[in-house]
């Protein structure tokens, strides 16, 4: 695989379920300027676009969106065992396998993302308010999470950066 190039089938569909599931790779990016706007005086958007798709392209992160993802719409339709059906239908307080799977995400980058995790899945800023409003009829027990901590990878890994690699960021 060409790096930065050659996408592999499992990156693709990764990306696809989010598109599918109402998440844009903008989105994720509003939510890395939120966490890390205050900590980089000339952050933009592109930086923060930027970091989020090398997120995307590790495994790990590919892995938790297709499970998380799929666990969703299994539940959506109905196809989920008593009483993980009602569990994951009603994003049940104490039920934390959505939160573990989003943490596997944010290890990728470090301990930082755990606490941009936290703050931003308390937050719940742009795309995570709309994907925790249970209106919709939508199930988004594990997409919250998972978006929540792509952004907190995302930002980590933005923090990780020294200015100048700020700088040379090939957009």
């Amino acid at each position: 695989m060409t790096k930065y190039t050659k996408k592999s089938e499992l990156e693709i569909k990764a990306r696809q379920l989010l598109t599918q599931r109402g998440v844009g790779l903008d989105d994720i990016a509003e939510l890395v300027y939120y966490l890390q706007s205050k900590y980089h005086e000339n952050l933009s958007m592109d930086i923060c676009r930027h970091n989020v798709d090398r997120v995307l392209t590790k495994r790990e992160v590919q892995n938790a969106i297709l499970t998380g993802i799929q666990l969703d719409v299994l539940a959506e339709q109905k196809k989920l065992e008593q009483p993980l059906q009602k569990t994951i239908e009603i994003d049940e307080g104490l039920y934390g396998v959505d939160e573990v799977i989003a943490l596997s995400i944010v290890n990728v980058y470090g301990s930082i993302g755990m606490t941009n995790f936290g703050y931003i899945d308390k937050q719940k800023p742009g795309i995570l308010k709309k994907l925790n409003d249970k209106s919709s009829g939508e199930i988004h027990t594990f997409l919250d999470d998972i978006v929540g901590a792509i952004a907190a990878a995302a930002s980590s890994r933005l923090a990780h950066s020294d200015a100048e690699d700020l700088a040379d960021v090939d957009i």
